[in-house]
């Protein structure tokens, strides 16, 4: 099957362009989502957390405080390094699982971090989706309490516009209305189907 990587900086609309795909019965692994579902309240992993990074990581309800463990990581390189081989291994093995289940010809895949954390190998192609760091900022500001200055660490943290690019074999240009999102996706869908049966073949 093939697997294909989405990623883009924050507030560049991935969860926009995935749910064009689906649309066309694309089957959707959301790497997120795998990540909060590991470290999930009474998971081994949340336990390890808390007992490495100490109680304030943990909400009033015990379950994981994304916010104040971002601030240690963005902070410290050698703990965010800790967090990732806690992780990833548990991740990897939770993405096989779902990836073994898709019953469209390709899958996408969506990776934010896909550049930052050297995941290509894990795919066959990279999507990359962009737009004016202005408009991500505006966006994450809209969707979030996050500050103008909180936005801007987030956005120095993750790869820029040109390391994306280098490594991306697609682009979508995200910056744009609705229909013009949608017809980028169709395109690459039809793309997609091509390669997948050649590979099949």
């Amino acid at each position: 099957m093939l697997r294909i990587g989405l990623t883009g900086g924050i507030g560049s609309g991935k969860s926009s362009v995935v749910a064009e795909f689906k649309k066309l019965g694309v089957g959707i692994i959301d790497l997120d989502e795998i990540a909060r579902e590991v470290v999930a309240l009474g998971t081994p992993a949340l336990t390890k957390i808390s007992d490495h990074f100490g109680q304030s990581v943990l909400d009033s309800s015990g379950a994981l405080d994304r916010g104040t463990l971002r601030e240690i990581i963005f902070n410290d390189n050698s703990e965010r390094a800790w967090l990732e081989n806690l992780l990833h291994p548990a991740i990897r093995e939770r993405q096989l699982q779902l990836e073994a289940e898709v019953q469209s010809p390709y899958c996408v895949i969506e990776i934010p971090l896909l550049v930052e954390n050297l995941e290509s190998q894990q795919v066959d192609r990279i999507l990359v989706v962009e737009v004016p760091e202005s408009l991500q900022i505006e966006r994450t500001m809209h969707r979030s309490s996050l500050s103008e200055q909180e936005v801007l660490k987030i956005i120095d943290n993750q790869a820029t516009i040109e390391e994306r690019r280098k490594v991306a074999d697609d682009l979508i240009d995200n910056s744009g209305p609705a229909e013009h999102l949608a017809a980028q996706v169709e395109a690459l869908h039809r793309k997609y189907m091509e390669i997948a049966a050649q590979s099949a073949s």
